[in-house]
C-alpha cells in the first residue's frame, strides 16, 4: 500500500458524523441521561442519549414482532434494553452466575441469559425503571458494562483453555490488563448508575506514551474512538476467539510452557454494507512481535494511531482496517513503533489447528475436570423440554470452580474436582445441559441474535439455524458425513456479528426469508469467504449444499475440510487481498 499525503490530515472535504458532535457535547459521555431515566412517557432514550447510552453497554431495541400489534393499539413500540456485560476472557465465579440469573429471572422481559461471541452475557427485556438497579446489581456482583458498545475498544477476548495451564492464567490476566488499560477513565458511568461510587478496586493504569493527549481521557481523547474498537488475546493452536476479526490481536509466544510476548495483528474486521463496494470484511496484518513489558505500550499506540488517523466523517470507513487502507500498513506501523517506543521484533512462529469448543469432559493438568456444555446459540432460557437456566443456576450452587464462556457461546464448567465430576454431569443431563443428540454439524454452527430485537436485523437467524441445522445434518447423513462438519454461521444482516465470514459457509440476511451464500473461508479462521449467490430462498441454500456436500464426500481429500475443497475445486476464488478482492466476480 502506498500513501501520497500526511496521514494526520484532515480526511476529505466532508463534515465530521453527527456522531462526532455529540460525544464532544456529552461531558464525557454524561450527557443528559439521569435526568432521562425519569422520563416515565416514554420507555426509550431522548435525543443523543440514544447514542450515549452505548458507552455504557447498552442498547435499545425493541420486540419488532409486536410492533404491528401495538401500533394498530396506538402504543410506543415496547422499547427495553440490552446490556452486555464486561468480562475480558469471560471467566466467572458461580456466585456471580447465580448473581446474574436471579436479576434476568425476576427484571427482564425475556428471562433469558444469553452468551455472546463476544465471551461474555447480555441480558435482553430491561424497561427503563429496572436500568440503574441492574447497574448497581452487577456493581454488587463485582461486574459492570463499562465500554461494552460504541466507539471504545470493547470486551477483550482471550482463549478459553479447559485444560487449565500456567500458560493460560498468564494470557488471561493480560486480557484484563488490556481491557483494564484502554477504559475510558470519565466518571460517567459511576455518577449516573452507580450515584458516584467508585467503581474499581484499582485505578486504571495510567497512559504511558508521551504522544498521548492529556486530559479527562487520555487515552481515548474527548470524542473517543472514531468507531468501535475490538481486541483478542488467542494462545495458538486454537484460534476460538477468531483473531483475525479484531482490529488488533495478541498471539500469545510461550517458552517452556510460560508467556514471554505477543505477536501482534491489527486491522482485521468483519463487517460490510450490502452493495457497497467501498466496504469489504478482512484478516488483520502482522505487525510483529512485542515482549510483554511492551504490551500495554503497543495496545495504547495501536488504539491512539487509530484515535488520531482514524474517519470521523464516515463511520461506515471508520474502523482501523480502512485507516490502514488509507495511509499504508507501513505508515501505520511506523507511527505505533515511534509511540510505543520500540520496533517491533519479526513475527515469532505460530499456526492454528482448531477453533471450535471441545464439548464434553476434558481433563486438566492438575488432575481437575472441565466440562463444556454445547449451549445452542448461548441462549439459556428454561424451556418444558430443557430448562437450562435453572440447570445453570443448580450447578452454580455445588460448584467450587469457575464458569468460563467462549466465543463460540458456550459454557465450561472449570476445576470439578475428581469427586464431584458425577455430579455435575447428574445435573448437566437432568437438565438437558448435555445431550448426546447434539451432533458435530450443530456444535459447529453459530448465529446472531437477530429477529425480533436487533434493529438492524434484515433476516431471521438465532430462530433460523436451528431448524436449518436439522436439514443439513440430514444432508450430511445422507452423504456418509455424520460425523463430519462444516464451520457454518448465519447473520441476520451484514454487520458481523455473528462471525459468518470467517465461516466455511456463511449466510447473511438480506430480507426475511432470504439470504446472500458465502463459502471458501477455512476451518482455522484465516481466510474470508467470497459471495456464491445472493437474495435465496432457504430451499435453493439447501439445493446447493446437498450439491456441494455430495461432491465433497466423493471427492474430498484425507481431512480436508469443505472450504479447502471449495477452493481447491472452484466452487469459489479465494479472497486473497480483501480490500481489491471481496467484491470481484
Amino acid at each position: 500500500m502506498s500513501h501520497t499525503h500526511d496521514p494526520r490530515a484532515k480526511l476529505p472535504d466532508a463534515p465530521y458524523s453527527d456522531n462526532e458532535r455529540l460525544k464532544d457535547e456529552s461531558d464525557y459521555l454524561h450527557g443528559s441521561i439521569a435526568a432521562d431515566l425519569g422520563d416515565g412517557i416514554t420507555g426509550a432514550f431522548r435525543g443523543d442519549n440514544f447514542q450515549l447510552i452505548r458507552f455504557h453497554g447498552m442498547y435499545e431495541q425493541d420486540n419488532r414482532d409486536l410492533r404491528a400489534e401495538r401500533t394498530e393499539q396506538k402504543l410506543e413500540p415496547l422499547k427495553s434494553m440490552m446490556l452486555r456485560c464486561r468480562l475480558p476472557g469471560g471467566i466467572i465465579t458461580p456466585q456471580q452466575w447465580l448473581g446474574i440469573d436471579e436479576f434476568a429471572g425476576e427484571n427482564t422481559l425475556y428471562g433469558s441469559i444469553r452468551i455472546t461471541n463476544r465471551q461474555t452475557f447480555q441480558y435482553h427485556g430491561v424497561l427503563k425503571p429496572n436500568i440503574k438497579a441492574m447497574h448497581q446489581w452487577l456493581h454488587k456482583l463485582g461486574l459492570d458494562s463499562i465500554a461494552t458498545a460504541s466507539d471504545v475498544n470493547r470486551n477483550v477476548l482471550c482463549t478459553t483453555n479447559p485444560v487449565e495451564s500456567a500458560l493460560h492464567r498468564e494470557a488471561h490476566e493480560w486480557a484484563k490488563k488490556i481491557s483494564m488499560h484502554l477504559l475510558p477513565r470519565t466518571t460517567a458511568y459511576a455518577d449516573i448508575w452507580l450515584d458516584g461510587e467508585k467503581v474499581f478496586t484499582t485505578e486504571p493504569t495510567k497512559p504511558l506514551n508521551k504522544e498521548i493527549a492529556d486530559g479527562v481521557e487520555p487515552i481515548l481523547g474527548k470524542n473517543y474512538l472514531p468507531r468501535k474498537f475490538k481486541t483478542a488475546v488467542v494462545i495458538p493452536p486454537d484460534n476460538e476467539v477468531d483473531i483475525h476479526s479484531n482490529d488488533l490481536g495478541f498471539v500469545a509466544i510461550e517458552e517452556n510452557g510460560h508467556l514471554v510476548g505477543f505477536n501482534v495483528l491489527v486491522g482485521g474486521g468483519l463487517s460490510s454494507e450490502h452493495g457497497n463496494t467501498t466496504t469489504y470484511p478482512n484478516t488483520s496484518y502482522e505487525f510483529g512481535y512485542v515482549p510483554l513489558s511492551h504490551t500495554l505500550h503497543c495496545a495504547e499506540a495501536v488504539v491512539s494511531t487509530q484515535r488520531d488517523w482514524g474517519d470521523r466523517s464516515d463511520r461506515k470507513h471508520a474502523r482501523t482496517r480502512y485507516t490502514l487502507e488509507r495511509v499504508g500498513v507501513d505508515v501505520f506501523k511506523a507511527e505505533v513503533e515511534k509511540r510505543m517506543g520500540i520496533k517491533f521484533e519479526p513475527i515469532r512462529p505460530y499456526h492454528f489447528t482448531t477453533r471450535g469448543d471441545r464439548i464434553g469432559w476434558v481433563k486438566g493438568e492438575e488432575g481437575n475436570w472441565h466440562l463444556t456444555l454445547y449451549i445452542e446459540n448461548g441462549r439459556l432460557i428454561d424451556t418444558d423440554d430443557k430448562p437450562l437456566k435453572t440447570g445453570m443456576r443448580e450447578i452454580a450452587k455445588i460448584h467450587k470452580g469457575n464458569f468460563r464462556l467462549t466465543a463460540n457461546q458456550n459454557l465450561i464448567v472449570a476445576g470439578v474436582a475428581p469427586k464431584d465430576k458425577a455430579k455435575i454431569e447428574k445435573l448437566a443431563r437432568k437438565y438437558g445441559l448435555i445431550s448426546d443428540k447434539v451432533t458435530k454439524q450443530r456444535e459447529n454452527s453459530m448465529a446472531c441474535v437477530s429477529l425480533p430485537t436487533c434493529p438492524l436485523a434484515m433476516a431471521e437467524a438465532e430462530r433460523f439455524i436451528p431448524g436449518l441445522i436439522d436439514q443439513v445434518d440430514a444432508i450430511m447423513a445422507k452423504h456418509g458425513m455424520a460425523d463430519e462438519h462444516i464451520v457454518l454461521r448465519v447473520t441476520g444482516c451484514p454487520n458481523g456479528c455473528g462471525r459468518a465470514m470467517l465461516a466455511e459457509i456463511g449466510l447473511v440476511g438480506k430480507a426475511i426469508g432470504r439470504y446472500n451464500l458465502f463459502a471458501g473461508g477455512n476451518r482455522i479462521g484465516t481466510r474470508i469467504p467470497r459471495l456464491y449467490k445472493e437474495n435465496i430462498t432457504e430451499p435453493e441454500i439447501l439445493a446447493i449444499l446437498d450439491e456441494w456436500i455430495g461432491a465433497w464426500a466423493r471427492e474430498r481429500k484425507t481431512d480436508e475440510g469443505f472450504g479447502d475443497y471449495a477452493i481447491r475445486t472452484g466452487i469459489v476464488k479465494p479472497v486473497l487481498d480483501p480490500p481489491r478482492d471481496f467484491w470481484a466476480a
